[in-house]
């Protein structure tokens, strides 16, 4: 159990904004322990917006002159500009982010800061706060989503041609291009932009002029206000408005979800660049050595970024587990909605910074994954289905190779060891031609389907990636 000092004992000093109900004030410890300040107060950019089109609206409607929002909107702009400059003092006694602000803006202008609260409460504000600021949140992680794009889909397009093996079960399975595994995470960071502008649209709502819960008396115009803060809309509901955080588990799924594919690149970046495999080499700038062994290069970053991972997955769950069972409207388990969101938020972009820099500068060793290509009878598919050709059933020419592919691993020796006579000699079905079927060269430019791994169907998929790459880029743009 804490125990409490003096100090934190004593009663706050200065009266809270809402302390005219009350008889005692809350002590230091447990002001501070309520507070939100250090989490919201990167939110007041959009607190500041905020305040400045609720007061416009506010003159417009008649409920407060022109000249007391003329000054409170100058008010803010200052406050802004010390903020911004790094000569705000941030006050744990104003409890939050609103409240800091209308505190110092009414210290600055008297009786009109006062005025800038008419027919608003804390519980609409703050939620068209996170709303305003997880725009611009999710704005940016869709940008930096870009970039990681473009990086892949320029390393497909330089290594076009080079041949790797394909695993499933972490076994040698089929060969493929290098070009179309790359574009395989291309894909999976594609749909994880579309998520994240998803995330947008599920906040581009504005809840402000829903007051406390039931809405307000004064003659407000909520959609004035939304243009001017750029919403797309109006909550249609007061009670949904100030208690709904679905749009930050949106925005925190999207980061989830998308930490989960940078963790899964990082594992394939990891073993590839182990001396075993040799794909790739880290650049130095994305890897680190080892305080006893000289020789190490560890691939520490994407190790880390792999770990961290799990921590925007607790991220998620907090945000959930807070939200379940919460009566309506508002309730303060809701002030742990942000700290969570922002951690998400901000592990993903710096995630996204460093996976993009590694892709960018590693390099890639051709002749390695080749070599790799050539060993695990990748070939054995296409073995079986030159049988199919010619008349023999399915399972019965997958027999067939099975039993070859023992023969194989008993003599130590490859598929492309065989001569066309010691296939003959296993099936008089294999022909001269047969040897074909296993040039791994073949088997991967045979593979014309949609969506495939040959080379005609990748350069279809490049194409089309280019496309989705520069529609989403001016789509962002715009």
């Amino acid at each position: 159990m804490h125990e409490t000092s003096s100090t934190e004992e004593s009663t706050h000093a200065s009266e809270a904004l809402w302390g005219g109900r009350f008889e005692d004030s809350p002590t230091e410890f447990t002001q501070a322990f309520g507070a939100s300040l250090p989490v919201d107060k990167r939110m007041w950019e959009s607190d500041i917006e905020g305040s400045k089109a609720h007061a416009l609206m506010l003159a417009r409607q008649g409920v407060i002159s022109n000249e007391d929002a003329d000054a409170i909107r100058s008010g803010l702009d200052a406050i802004g500009a010390q903020i911004e400059d790094g000569d705000f003092e941030f006050d744990i006694d104003d409890e939050d982010i609103h409240m800091s602000i209308e505190r110092n803006l009414t210290e600055a202008i008297g009786a009109a800061g006062g005025r800038l609260h008419t027919g608003r409460s804390r519980n609409d504000q703050v939620a068209t706060d996170a709303r305003h600021h997880a725009k611009k949140l999710s704005d940016g992680l869709a940008h930096q989503m870009l970039d990681l794009r473009g990086a892949l889909l320029d390393m497909a397009q330089e290594h076009f041609g080079v041949v790797m093996p394909g695993y499933t079960h972490m076994q040698k399975a089929q060969p493929v291009l290098f070009s179309h595994h790359m574009l395989a995470y291309y894909w999976m960071f594609t749909r994880d932009f579309e998520r994240l502008r998803a995330a947008y649209r599920a906040a581009d709502v504005l809840p402000l002029g829903s007051a406390a819960l039931a809405g307000t008396t004064y003659p407000l115009d909520r959609h004035f206000v939304a243009d001017e803060l750029d919403f797309a809309g109006v909550a249609e509901n007061s009670m949904d408005a100030v208690s709904d955080r679905d749009f930050l588990l949106d925005l925190s799924y999207a980061c989830a979800v998308a930490m989960m594919h940078l963790s899964r690149l990082c594992e394939e970046l990891i073993y590839w660049s182990s001396n075993e495999f040799g794909f790739i080499r880290l650049s130095d700038a994305y890897s680190t050595g080892s305080s006893i062994m000289p020789q190490k290069k560890n691939p520490d970053f994407a190790e880390l970024i792999r770990g961290k991972t799990g921590r925007v997955y607790g991220d998620l769950m907090a945000l959930l587990t807070t939200m379940k069972g919460l009566p309506l409207a508002y309730n303060k388990d809701m002030q742990e909605d942000k700290e969570g969101v922002f951690d998400a938020v901000d592990t993903l972009g710096n995630s996204l910074v460093v996976m993009t820099g590694m892709i960018r500068t590693m390099q890639v060793n051709e002749d390695a994954m080749r070599a790799g290509a050539l060993g695990g009878f990748m070939a054995a598919t296409d073995l079986a289905d030159y049988l199919v050709g010619a008349g023999v059933p399915f399972r019965e020419a997958h027999a067939i190779v099975g039993k070859l592919v023992l023969e194989c691993e008993k003599q130590g020796r490859t598929l492309q060891d065989l001569s066309a006579s010691e296939l003959a000699a296993i099936d008089e079905r294999f022909e001269a031609d047969a040897l074909e079927a296993v040039d791994i060269d073949k088997v991967v430019e045979r593979r014309t389907t949609y969506g495939a791994t040959g080379h005609e169907a990748v350069k279809v998929q490049l194409d089309h990636a280019r496309e989705s790459l520069a529609a989403d880029t001016r789509a962002m743009a715009d």
